[in-house]
């Protein structure tokens, strides 16, 4: 590991990865897909060697938001299914079909548009048929039985339109994640998407793959597993929500780390960093560290949060700096020039939890591990052991 020091890196652990997955695919029905979520750079883990590990252990499906994050991901050589959740301009459909990506249709118009596209260039493009059943986010709007025999024909002539394959029927829950729904949303959303597809079915309209289990439906809710589940924050050990509670171990894969770049003493009364919101009362030993908010560590963590140095913890004095940081070592000893700083992970018997980090900044878990930026570089690591780099700034450094 001293080989790659570097200004600040990040360590993914691909058997947490893998015990993960497995754990997934050990919960869910021995009969439905796993569909894989390497969206936002793989939750910023790196999708190209996340895809590639999923792929090899056996994962049916991968889904990312946009065709470009599709098309990094073909470039890597994985050749599974790939849904694109979100909007893919019709222009783009040569792409789609290209590299054999399945697209999220949310409305008929745009479906019409994208079979006229399609038609021009003789392709056929698959998609998946996207509903809101109660997200009031993207999909044609089912959620009321009622009243939505308009959807189900809309349904029907996109199933019917040329150039478009129809191989899914999926939709999203707001807030499976939520253990404790005392009018249970997440039961009537499903309600909902069973109509829907009863009603296809009626009109001789089936689906190969029906779909709506995002992490927290696929632990709180295992019946509504159907024939595909879409597994995102859980693959990378974290839960979607402190509201679970789950007998199933899942292992962070994100460490972060960095190194002290100058040690010096301040004198009492000294103020520290910009707007000298922080004043040392006594004589106090300070670290600079070289992670900034431009890296993606939240300046409102200014002398609230702690990172960890020769396995204790030390607290952030004074405010984040766009490239740099400083911190309170004068109860550590031994810390030197290069000593390795923890700012999420383990060092030794202390841990600080992204979920506290995430408490502590007032947002989610997902928000901080998939804003850590691109000047820090991800290395992967398999039984302690560096087996693959990712270099966003210098790839080939």
């Amino acid at each position: 590991m001293e080989s790659f020091l570097k200004r600040t890196w990040i360590e993914i652990n691909s058997d947490a990865l893998e015990k993960n997955y497995r754990n997934v695919r050990n919960i869910v029905n021995k009969n439905s897909k796993i569909m894989c979520v390497v969206k936002a750079d793989a939750y910023g883990h790196g999708a190209g060697f996340l895809s590639r590990l999923y792929q090899n252990l056996g994962a049916d499906w991968l889904a990312v938001s946009n065709l470009e994050e599709a098309i990094q991901i073909r470039k890597n050589g994985v050749y599974l299914p790939i849904l694109v959740l979100g909007h893919t301009q019709p222009n783009m459909v040569n792409k789609l079909a290209l590299y054999s990506i399945t697209q999220t249709v949310a409305s008929l118009e745009y479906a019409k548009e994208l079979s006229q596209k399609a038609s021009y260039l003789d392709f056929n493009i698959n998609i998946h048929i996207k509903l809101d059943t109660g997200m009031n986010r993207m999909g044609l709007v089912y959620q009321d039985e009622s009243e939505d025999e308009c959807t189900i024909n809309e349904i029907r002539e996109i199933f019917n339109l040329k150039h478009l394959i129809a191989k899914g029927l999926f939709t999203h829950f707001s807030e499976s994640d939520n253990s404790k729904n005392p009018d249970d949303y997440t039961a009537w959303q499903f309600n909902n998407f069973k109509s829907a597809i009863k009603k296809l079915r009626d009109h001789g309209i089936e689906f190969k793959l029906n779909h709506c289990s995002n992490s927290g439906a696929i632990l709180n809710y295992p019946h509504m597993n159907m024939d595909m589940v879409r597994a995102g924050i859980i693959l990378y050990g974290l839960l979607p929500s402190n509201k679970i509670k789950t007998h199933t171990q899942l292992h962070p894969a994100m460490q972060w780390k960095t190194t002290i770049s100058q040690i010096k003493k301040i004198k009492p009364n000294s103020a520290v960093s910009y707007n000298r919101t922080f004043y040392a009362k006594q004589e106090t030993v300070v670290a600079v560290v070289p992670v900034g908010y431009a890296d993606g560590y939240p300046r409102i963590l200014s002398s609230k949060a702690k990172m960890m140095v020769c396995g204790k913890k030390a607290p952030i004095v004074g405010a984040v700096c766009m490239d740099q940081l400083i911190l309170d070592i004068s109860n550590i000893p031994g810390v030197t020039i290069n000593s390795i700083v923890t700012i999420f992970g383990q060092d030794n018997d202390e841990k600080i939890d992204i979920n506290e980090l995430a408490f502590l900044s007032n947002r989610i878990n997902y928000e901080l591990i998939c804003v850590i930026g691109k000047r820090v570089t991800r290395i992967f690591l398999k039984k302690g052991k560096i087996i693959e780099k990712l270099n966003y700034i210098c790839p080939t450094d």
